[in-house]
C-alpha cells in the first residue's frame, strides 16, 4: 500500500457555462473562437489532413472462386458478391481520381492562360506609358530648342 500523504487541496470548480445553441454557422464559429480566446496560452491542436481513402488493391491470385453459377456452394455466392462489389468500388475510385486529375490540369491551364493574358495587358500598358513618357521628353526638348533659337 502507498504511504499516507498529506491530503490534496480540492480542485478548483469550473463556473457553469450557460447553454447556447448556435442558430447559424457564423454563430457557431463565434462561439468556438470565444472558447479558444478564454485561455490564449493553451495550445490548440490543429488536425493534420487525413489521407484520402483508397481501395485495397485487387488480390494477386484468387483461389477457387466459383462465381454465381450453378454448382457453387451456398457460401460461394457471397464471396463472389463481395469480390465483385470491391472491384466495382476500385473502378469507381480510379474513375474519380482520373476525373479529379483532369479537372486539376484544366484549372492549371486556365491559371496559366489568365497569367499570360494579364502579362500581355501589363506589357501593352507599359509600352503605352513609355510612349507617352518619350513623347513628353521629346516635346520638352523641342521647347528648349525653340527657346534657344529665339534667344
Amino acid at each position: 500500500m502507498a504511504a499516507p500523504s498529506a491530503p490534496r487541496p480540492p480542485r478548483p470548480r469550473k463556473e457553469p457555462q450557460p447553454l447556447v445553441i448556435p442558430r447559424s454557422a457564423a454563430e457557431e464559429q463565434r462561439l468556438r473562437l470565444e472558447r479558444l480566446m478564454r485561455n490564449p496560452e493553451k495550445t490548440v491542436p490543429i488536425p493534420e489532413k487525413l489521407n484520402e481513402w483508397a481501395p485495397r488493391p485487387p488480390p494477386e491470385f484468387v483461389r477457387d472462386v466459383m462465381g454465381s453459377s450453378a454448382g457453387a456452394g451456398s457460401g460461394e455466392f457471397h464471396v463472389y458478391r463481395h469480390l465483385r462489389r470491391r472491384e466495382y468500388q476500385r473502378q469507381d475510385f480510379m474513375d474519380a481520381m482520373a476525373e479529379k486529375q483532369r479537372l486539376d490540369e484544366e484549372f492549371q491551364k486556365k491559371l496559366e492562360r489568365n497569367k499570360m493574358i494579364a502579362e500581355e495587358q501589363t506589357a501593352k500598358r507599359r509600352r503605352k506609358r513609355q510612349k507617352l513618357k518619350e513623347k513628353k521628353l521629346q516635346a520638352k526638348k523641342n521647347k528648349l530648342e525653340q527657346k534657344k533659337q529665339e534667344k
